[in-house]
């Protein structure tokens, strides 16, 4: 969360002739209510569960970017899925820009009873793991939206 995905996706799209999907719109638009909704009358788990759900019917479409939660990856069957329909890429920052990034952001339902530098360290120690399990990853604290779709191309061209 707070790494630019959104952005990034959205510019990498245009730039690919690809349509955009954020995979949390897909989630909501199917459960008709917001994430943070669905976190405080369902929970977590069932979030995760609407979450593959989405996955399962975007994930083989063509012509896609695809955006997904940062959490996404905790599901082994969510990596299979990811993994097998195309590139997966993992945008980076440090714990440190992620909690100044998101200091006013009150939309992020696990970071609602705690917002604190240590809760999200603690989160990313989690699911680091589950991130490096990535094809592409790319440090995105200090460069702009158009340099790191650039990075990726590159990545995807395999020039670098």
């Amino acid at each position: 969360m707070g790494t630019g995905k959104s952005s990034v996706g959205v510019e990498l799209a245009v730039k690919l002739g690809y349509r955009y999907l954020d995979l949390d719109c897909v989630i909501t638009d199917h459960a008709g209510m917001s994430v943070n909704r669905i976190f405080a009358e369902h929970g977590e788990l069932y979030f995760r569960d609407l979450e593959t759900k989405a996955i399962e019917e975007i994930a083989y479409k063509e012509n896609l970017v695809i955006s997904t939660g940062g959490g996404a990856v905790i599901r082994e069957k969510n990596r299979e899925l990811l993994r097998s329909a195309g590139v997966v890429i993992n945008l980076v920052a440090s714990a440190e820009e992620i909690f100044f990034r998101l200091q006013t952001d009150c939309s992020r339902p696990l970071l609602k009873d705690d917002m604190s530098l240590e809760k999200i360290k603690k989160m990313f120690e989690e699911r680091e793991p589950f991130y490096a399990d990535s094809d592409i990853r790319i440090e995105t604290v200090g460069k702009k939206v158009e340099d790191v779709v650039l990075e990726i191309l590159l990545h995807l061209k395999g020039l670098m």
